[in-house]
């Protein structure tokens, strides 16, 4: 559990330092002056629903170990074999050219671009107001990493680093915190199928190329998602199938948010409204056409003036005034 501490208190302030850093690069300037008008409790009142449950979800997914412990459950299989026969050790070409100077590079874009490209997107589709592909974006990032849980449990492939005599596990032996905090998760290195580097970081371009008009932003996912791609094969972690795997995964998750989210969200709100509605959680806006103060249940998503009785479309997260 140190070295888990270790890469915490590691990667926290770098990851903090390059939101920073995107907020003033990725952001249009408007979009961030306009944003500062927005009250904190209206904010964390549209933003915590998402946050929550991204995060609950990634915490199952860290827990696989623990939940493997405490059901006890025997898992024998692993299906490693029938990667090395369908791919024998293709996957070393990417080693071919590898440096120490490469190798931390690549370990960055790895450990840290994937981790800020999807924080970084829930952070600006919040900023850019833009609710639809918020939404997406969540309903996918959840599909993901539930489908590849069960995969992880039940499917165990062992990283290319540990199992081709050609591969080096060139991210593991980067340093020992890192390989220690890895297996604090993934004790026997078996999490390969479907790689979540892979799914999770095309899910997310493709919400940002399609549903999306950052432009400078596009660009960024665009080479981030290649990169991370790249590094998972040279770190010796995935073999191609895990690859094409995440990349039907993210489409799949994709399909489902777009396709679905209206039902999905609908059904959200209504269990918000619920806890609103008990925790007596109240907003105060103004109606768009009397401009008289009004109380409303945040997650109630239309709101009927008692003045005028003029009927609106709300969200704290698009509440402009």
């Amino acid at each position: 559990m140190t070295s888990t501490y270790m890469m915490t208190m590691i990667m926290l302030p770098l990851l903090a330092l390059m939101i920073f850093i995107g907020y003033y690069i990725f952001i249009p300037l408007k979009i961030r002056e306009r944003n500062k008008r927005i009250p904190i409790r209206r904010f964390i009142i549209g933003f915590l629903p998402f946050f929550v449950s991204a995060f609950l979800v990634y915490m199952l997914v860290q827990s696989q170990y623990t939940i493997i412990k405490v059901f006890g459950l025997n898992i024998n299989a692993n299906y490693t074999k029938y990667f090395m026969m369908i791919e024998g050790d293709i996957v070393h070409h990417f080693q071919s050219f590898a440096t120490p100077t490469l190798t931390i590079i690549i370990g960055f874009v790895y450990l840290m671009i994937f981790s800020f490209l999807l924080i970084f997107t829930f952070i600006i589709l919040i900023y850019t107001k833009n609710l639809k592909a918020l939404e997406e974006f969540t309903i996918a990032y959840i599909i993901t990493y539930l489908v590849a849980f069960w995969f992880y449990i039940f499917f165990p492939v062992t990283v290319t680093g540990h199992t081709l005599p050609n591969v080096e596990p060139l991210l593991y032996n980067l340093n020992p915190i890192i390989d220690e905090g890895v297996r604090v998760v993934d004790p026997f290195l078996d999490n390969c199928f479907p790689s979540l580097h892979a799914a999770q970081s095309i899910m997310a371009l493709l919400i940002i190329v399609f549903r999306t008009n950052l432009t400078r932003y596009k660009l960024f996912a665009i080479i981030s998602t290649i990169a991370i791609l790249f590094s998972t094969l040279y770190l010796g972690i995935h073999w191609i199938s895990d690859l094409i795997a995440g990349c039907l995964l993210a489409l799949f998750s994709c399909y489902i948010a777009i396709h679905y989210r209206n039902k999905i969200s609908m059904m959200v709100n209504r269990v918000l409204l619920s806890i609103e509605i008990r925790a007596g959680i109240l907003d105060d806006i103004l109606c768009n056409n009397c401009q008289k103060n009004i109380r409303v249940i945040p997650h109630s998503m239309s709101v009927k003036c008692p003045y005028c009785g003029t009927i609106m479309k709300y969200h704290p997260l698009t509440y402009d005034q």
